[in-house]
């Protein structure tokens, strides 16, 4: 009766999600995460728990009946959040042709929709590996210990002149870490022979804004210094990021090499080819700002005609940063930037949902590739006319 009432609970925050008022969008967020990723797993659970019961003999009192009752009716949902992910394949698919074109697979050599690992989907979504891809961890970027650390993540045969990945991970700028989320699409990319680079920075109360976006822009001079040892080209140098990392990695793009977040490095190029958005947080810098007069909404306050590239991917059912913010972000992208802007808004998808292998992650994955694999092949990036 418990594992039941357990899941039946966690199934309602998955399936619902209510996002209003904050305290209930926080429960969604927390218990909600889980089944709403991975619904096989719950499925499997109400399954084993109901069919021990039934061999055990202790369906016939009232009580068993509403926990059998229960545990349908928690499966249904269950299947409703799998439907919801499956359905991310032929979203991310009218999102590349609406921002790309219908034409824009002529222009790459990337299958957009790649045979799903179903034994590890549906059997092992949590553990992270690949066999042929190294990580070699904990380099040193800068001067602030353990949070100016980054991680390099490339095939074991050492590719050449790979074009090169940074991301930042999210956390509210209070926590976090760079080898908790987005790491099935580390390990796909190293897998097709990027380098990809996952890094820590200065979180609150450590430092405050612009803090966090300077170490990120060290991340980047760092990468184009030292991307060739690892067999990385910086001339295709993509930055990506989760959350408070979306909204560092889409700083980053929109502020290539401001002197304001470069002190000490003014002259390093911390340009980007494109930049990769993952439910991100638009707007104020979390919170109450910490100047006066506040400085400009982040990152909408630097958007501007030269800006590189962008993939957004926001779920529908965010908890903790709204759908809203992500389509007004994308809304003034696409009228100021002369550059392709791809939004790809998710069925049913919630805060932190590239913490698994899911196939709606999966499917976020292709379509980051793509977008990547169209962004390198028509050259689109243009440096910043004042370097």
């Amino acid at each position: 009766m418990a594992t039941t009432a357990l899941f039946a609970w966690c199934t309602f925050f998955a399936v619902v999600a209510p996002r209003r008022p904050r305290p209930l969008a926080t429960l969604s967020f927390w218990f909600g995460l889980g089944l709403n990723e991975v619904p096989f797993v719950g499925i499997y659970v109400l399954a084993a728990s109901t069919a021990l019961a039934a061999a055990q003999g202790d369906l016939d009192s009232a009580e068993a009946k509403v926990t059998v009752a229960v545990a349908a009716v928690a499966t249904v949902g269950l299947a409703l959040s799998a439907w919801r992910g499956l359905r991310t394949d032929q979203v991310v698919v009218r999102a590349l042709e609406q921002g790309l074109g219908t034409g824009w697979r002529v222009r790459v050599h990337v299958p957009l929709r790649r045979r799903r690992p179903w034994a590890r989907i549906l059997l092992l979504p949590a553990p992270m590996w690949r066999r042929d891809v190294r990580r070699i961890a904990n380099i040193s970027y800068g001067d602030a210990g353990r949070r100016n650390l980054l991680d390099v993540y490339r095939r074991r045969d050492a590719p050449q002149n790979a074009p090169v990945l940074i991301y930042f991970h999210g956390g509210g700028y209070t926590g976090g870490a760079k080898n908790r989320e987005a790491r099935p699409l580390l390990y796909r990319l190293a897998g097709q022979g990027w380098v990809c680079v996952s890094a820590n920075y200065r979180l609150r109360p450590q430092t405050t804004f612009p803090g966090h976006q300077i170490d990120a822009k060290k991340v980047i001079a760092w990468v184009r210094e030292h991307a060739p040892e690892y067999g990385g080209d910086p001339s295709g140098l993509f930055v990506a990021g989760s959350s408070a990392g979306s909204n560092l990695a889409a700083l980053c793009a929109l502020t290539a090499n401001d002197p304001v977040f470069q002190p000490g490095f003014e002259s390093a190029d911390t340009s980007v080819t494109a930049a990769i958005c993952l439910y991100g947080h638009y707007g104020h810098y979390f919170g109450d700002p910490p100047t006066e007069p506040p400085p400009p909404l982040q990152p909408q306050g630097y958007i501007h005609s030269g800006a590189p590239p962008f993939l957004v991917a926001h779920g529908t059912m965010d908890a903790l940063a709204t759908v809203e913010g992500a389509r007004n972000f994308v809304d003034q992208l696409r009228r100021a930037s002369d550059s392709t802007v791809v939004y790809a808004e998710l069925p049913g998808g919630q805060h932190a949902f590239d913490v698994f292998h899911s196939p709606r992650f999966e499917a976020v994955v292709d379509g980051v590739e793509a977008f990547a694999a169209w962004v390198l092949a028509t050259a689109q990036h243009t440096p910043d006319p004042t370097r």
